[in-house]
């Protein structure tokens, strides 16, 4: 049933692919229908913006245009190749920049010099002819230091324009490295570097944080059984429902396929639990309807483990507590919430150990 629905599925998203290389008369490599199958599935919300733009100004979408909307969205070397793309114009920047500061420079010198020879020959100077000739070669000197000065002013203002728009770029790439597309938390390499801070302060000023792992019950079985388009809507429903009870400095992050993790600073045992139950309450609450078809999908459950940073923990060993108390939540039954202190997680403990 699940392998014939989503032969269906592809196979629309196959023959919308085609249709759009039609529409816009371009070569049918296997590029363009990467592209426009992605476009069709609407997984890369960020690809279906660009190409929407495009379509919506011009009405069609060139080659060209397609190269550069895959090279952003979905070539694997997109991310390094945009930061050498922004490292090559600070460099250009800046060469300009020295450029322009050398020959105001130069300007500013050969202005110096132009005033010392006027001195010189202004002394004992009676002919009014003479006079008129240094004064005029005076003014022309002091015309072309005055220009100098403002062309340099007028390449720091672009500049400080063109810094502004790279630093944004780079703020958009550090920021497309670290966030999950689908779910729009954090990536696993944000929580690697979340989780290896927040031990470091923790450690350093004697502040306690907590950690959730959670995890979506019989997901692979759902996503099986109702396609990973649906899969994919289960968990934007999670990762909304996670960023719904969290606040302020706490940090929600998808850990894994169906994994989501939750770092609160400064909490105790007793009130992580309590934003542990929170998100499991609010999933739990959510009915779910297959967009396609209105079919009434159910409830979904999560189960949550929570686990309190000890002074000497390590990253591995504060996650390891959190997995832990997450595994006995499975085992007792899915739809929990454990924490580390509970009497089946010092079994699973002692079992593992």
């Amino acid at each position: 049933m699940a392998e014939e629905e989503d032969f269906k599925r592809t196979i629309v998203y196959g023959e919308s692919a085609l249709s759009y290389i039609k529409r816009n008369t371009l070569p049918a490599y296997p590029r363009n229908y990467e592209l426009w199958y992605t476009y069709s599935a609407g997984f890369n919300h960020g690809l279906n913006r660009a190409i929407n733009d495009i379509l919506t100004v011009k009405g069609r979408i060139s080659p060209e245009e397609v190269q550069k909307v895959y090279a952003r969205f979905l070539s694997p070397n997109r991310l390094s190749d945009r930061i050498d793309e922004v490292g090559a114009k600070v460099s250009d920047e800046v060469n300009d920049l020295v450029e322009a500061i050398r020959i105001s420079t130069d300007a500013t010198s050969d202005y110096g010099l132009a005033l010392e020879k006027a001195s010189a020959k202004l002394k004992g100077l009676t002919d009014t002819n003479k006079l008129r000739a240094v004064v005029a070669h005076m003014i022309k000197s002091t015309h072309a230091a005055v220009a100098a000065n403002k062309n340099l002013e007028n390449q720091l203002l672009d500049s400080r324009r063109q810094i502004e728009s790279l630093q944004e770029s780079l703020e958009s790439i550090r920021y497309e490295s670290l966030t999950d597309e689908l779910t729009t938390l954090n990536n696993r390499r944000h929580f690697d570097l979340s989780i290896d801070n927040a031990v470091k302060m923790a450690a350093a000023n004697e502040e306690p944080f907590a950690l959730l792992l959670t995890d979506i019950d019989h997901f692979k079985k759902f996503n099986d059984n109702y396609g990973h388009q649906t899969g994919d809507q289960v968990l934007r429903l999670v990762a909304l429902a996670v960023k719904q009870n969290i606040k302020g400095q706490d940090t929600a992050c998808r850990y894994g396929g169906e994994e989501f993790a939750v770092i609160l600073p400064n909490t105790s045992l007793r009130d992580a639990i309590a934003v542990a139950e929170n998100i499991r309450k609010s999933v739990l609450s959510k009915e779910l309807v297959k967009r396609s078809t209105g079919e009434n999908l159910g409830r979904i459950t999560m189960s949550i483990g929570v686990a309190l940073y000890r002074a000497g923990d390590t990253t591995q060993s504060i996650i390891a507590r959190a997995d832990a108390a997450l595994y006995a939540a499975k085992r007792s039954g899915r739809n929990l919430v454990k924490c580390e202190t509970d009497p089946e997680v010092d079994q699973i403990g002692s079992q593992v150990a």
